[in-house]
């Protein structure tokens, strides 16, 4: 494709505001004052001075102007200056074609979603902790008011419906589809140990695991997951974006919890193939996740994402596999790859094709497939916040599996992101899911429109939200 072509029809460059300058919102203002399509003239953060120190931290060369009010971002916007504001209601009425809510935070999130869409303004919604609660819903809100909600280029979820897409369109006939964790797994040979996201600890013996060879696959998966065992080995965000994945494609989970297995890039095809296969899935269609396995100074899958397919052709892919493309040990599926996501660098394209062209990365009409839900590891006391922490909005001793899609009722597990940071009015207990009877929910948006959503697609019979 052309993107030159793909982009062609805009008249003029597409006025975006970012919500949330950390990481990756960061990272989308840099790039963005080097998109010639694109213009990035608005920041939110949790105060006008960090979003300024936000825009001056990528050399931004306009006066920068701190708004507090809807009248000083206006007289901001008429003068030309780049505007910085602590609440997204200050800047919502200017005239700007995208907001890119990046802020993590499920309620906030939840919040500038539909204050986006009641706006007027496509959405970018890079908040996965969003998307997967009501994501489907947003997308029917928007269409309403002939506007989008997309996920973005750079992020692995629209990443990998591009690639599962492409794929469709082509024929191919998928196995498996996922992305590699955040983190690589680092074997040293000659320390024998093991690194991963800053923590190197010794294991006696995984080099007996390192190359699958003939082996039984499900044999050397638990044997590595046994001696990494002090390693996590289960991250909630991979599941998270595997289950706004699955609202725009028919892919399904071959466990709740995933198989997560800590595999070299060349084995990819081999285990997650089915059992027929000499695999681990019980079906095709499935979605999961790997741990890149790699010695020191081999190439990382830098968290990318890729597809199993079959192969039916046994020619083309003597040929290909000559090439150097990665096919399984019998031969009998293949993997295509993308070894990279770039976050904001890469999430202008999104931006664009909402701006310009009025779509969505995602499908056009995206249905709450599976449900990310929330799982105690530990007994939990009554009284406990369930805080969402870190980089990857993590909840202590909490796990996620996940479930179909269903409405919500009170003693069903709750979607993880809705019971994050929440308090518990009743104890779970460990392998327990927590239930949304289990939490204090009160005064919570992100619920109301949970509700919404389930109404729109499980109850035709209800009125729907109109916005």
């Amino acid at each position: 494709m052309n993107y030159h072509d793909y982009f062609a029809g805009a008249a003029t460059p597409v006025e975006a505001c970012i919500v949330g300058t950390g990481g990756f919102g960061r990272s989308f203002l840099a790039q963005g004052r080097r998109v010639p399509l694109l213009n990035v003239r608005i920041a939110v953060d949790l105060t006008s001075a960090s979003a300024a120190a936000a825009l001056g931290s990528v050399g931004a060369p306009k006066r920068i102007t701190q708004c507090n009010s809807a009248a000083e971002a206006s007289r901001a916007w008429e003068d030309g200056s780049l505007i910085a504001t602590g609440d997204l209601a200050n800047v919502i009425h200017l005239p700007f074609d995208v907001v890119v809510e990046a802020t993590g935070h499920p309620e906030s999130g939840a919040i500038h979603a539909e204050l986006a869409i009641k706006a007027g303004k496509h959405l970018a919604l890079v908040s996965k902790e969003v998307a997967s609660v009501i994501g489907p819903g947003l997308g029917a809100l928007a269409a309403r008011k002939g506007r989008v909600v997309t996920p973005v280029d750079g992020d692995q979820p629209s990443l990998l419906i591009g690639l599962v897409t492409w794929a469709e369109v082509l024929g191919f006939d998928i196995v498996c589809a996922g992305k590699s964790s955040e983190y690589d797994f680092v074997f040293d040979p000659k320390t024998n140990t093991l690194s991963s996201n800053g923590v190197a600890l010794e294991v006696p013996g995984f080099a007996e695991h390192l190359n699958l060879g003939d082996r039984d696959v499900a044999e050397i998966v638990a044997a590595r997951a046994r001696a990494a065992t002090n390693f996590p080995q289960r991250a909630v965000p991979d599941l998270c974006e595997l289950a706004v994945v699955s609202h725009s494609v028919a892919l399904q989970p071959d466990r709740a919890d995933l198989h997560c297995p800590i595999a070299r890039i060349g084995e990819v095809p081999t285990i997650f193939s089915t059992i027929g296969d000499g695999g681990l899935l019980h079906g095709e269609r499935r979605m999961d996740v790997f741990h890149c396995l790699r010695l020191p100074g081999e190439v990382s899958f830098a968290g990318g994402v890729f597809v199993v397919i079959r192969c039916h052709d046994e020619t083309s892919w003597e040929l290909l596999a000559q090439k150097g493309h990665i096919l399984s040990r019998s031969g009998s599926t293949a993997m295509i790859y993308l070894p990279r996501h770039l976050l904001g660098l890469e999430a202008a394209t999104s931006v664009l094709e909402a701006g310009i062209r009025g779509v969505s990365s995602g499908a056009k009409s995206p249905r709450p497939t599976f449900d990310l839900v929330a799982v105690a590891e530990t007994d939990l006391d009554a009284g406990t916040v369930l805080t969402a922490t870190g980089h990857h909005h993590a909840i202590s001793n909490v796990a996620a599996a996940l479930v179909a899609g269903r409405p919500l009722a009170a003693d069903d597990p709750a979607p993880f992101y809705l019971v994050a940071n929440r308090q518990l009015v009743h104890p779970v207990k460990a392998g327990s899911a927590i239930r949304l009877s289990d939490v204090d929910a009160a005064q919570s948006r992100l619920l109301d429109l949970r509700k919404r959503q389930d109404a729109l697609f499980f109850d035709p019979g209800r009125p729907a939200y109109n916005g």
